[in-house]
């Protein structure tokens, strides 16, 4: 009797891994190439799905596979939801990034977050740390990896950590002790210029009426189309990209540490895109969206 061949996935994860993208990148191009989905093609869609249910809560499936599915679940394959997709697919099948992205940057987390465990930051920490992003520059470009080695430059110019660039440097440093506790990042930091800031503003001032509002992520409590009937109820308008048009971005409360992309997709790279270009976007985490439905009384 012939062994199963699924029992060998395990063993070749990689090639495996390059395949099954690849053929869903297919997949999605083929049939949005005309601009209409059909249930034929969804059927097909929903067949890759199926074929790799057994992997679905193995990273990188974990990742891709709930990003399929919800783009899937009505029946209709948006743009927004093919761009989200491929923009997913380019990363995860990556050979740099697959064999050195994923661990290293998982690494530099742990890093910061071992540094500021004390709750004291030093010089020589600060070196030893910039010894080691020297030796990993593959990370450039790779959120937080650009972030650090700006913040590091400018604290280490005068050799020496001040009381106000110690509190900066913890402030970023602390979002990553809780990396295994926490299910995202709620209040990661992105640097402005030479000042930290916080991805997710924190307590937000936020209004409904004539404001744009776009969403991204996952969440326990509504739906894509419920959040965006919430906000037209109350007077503003929902957008499925982030545009010159978006006031808010809201990030959905629910990931996962292990995604590599959890808190830091392709919609919030472009509102931090506009945002540099002068844009006024407004990155909103979900509890904060909710409690402005509530003040509502929504």
């Amino acid at each position: 009797m012939q062994p199963n061949p699924r029992d060998y996935f395990k063993f070749t994860s990689k090639a495996r891994l390059d395949k099954a993208i690849n053929a869903l990148i297919g997949i999605v191009e083929g049939i949005a190439i005309d601009g209409q989905i059909n249930n034929l093609e969804l059927d097909y869609l929903n067949l890759w799905l199926a074929e790799h249910d057994e992997v679905r809560d193995q990273h990188p499936f974990n990742e891709l596979v709930p990003v399929v599915t919800a783009a899937v679940a009505d029946g209709i394959l948006t743009e927004e939801e093919h761009a989200d997709i491929l923009w997913l697919c380019e990363r995860l099948r990556s050979t740099e990034y697959y064999d050195s992205v994923t661990a290293d940057l998982q690494r530099l987390h742990a890093i910061m977050g071992g540094i500021v465990a004390d709750t004291h930051i030093s010089v020589d920490e600060l070196r030893a740390l910039s010894d080691w992003m020297a030796d990993h520059e593959h990370l450039k470009t790779c959120w937080p990896f650009d972030e650090v080695g700006s913040l590091i430059t400018g604290v280490l110019a005068d050799k020496q950590i001040d009381e106000k660039e110690h509190a900066m440097l913890h402030a970023f440093f602390a979002e990553f002790t809780a990396l295994l506790e926490d299910r995202t990042i709620t209040r990661a930091p992105v640097l402005h210029g030479q000042v930290v800031v916080g991805l997710c503003a924190v307590d937000p001032e936020i209004s409904f009426l004539d404001k744009g509002f776009c969403f991204t992520g996952a969440s326990s409590r509504f739906t894509r189309a419920e959040f965006e009937r919430l906000v037209q109820k109350l007077g503003g308008s929902a957008h499925s990209s982030p545009s010159k048009k978006v006031h808010y971005l809201v990030i959905g409360a629910e990931g996962n540490p292990c995604w590599a992309f959890a808190c830091y997709g392709r919609k919030v790279e472009k509102a931090i895109e506009l945002r540099k270009a002068g844009t006024r976007v407004v990155i909103v985490h979900e509890l904060d969206f909710h409690d402005a439905l509530a003040d509502q009384g929504s």
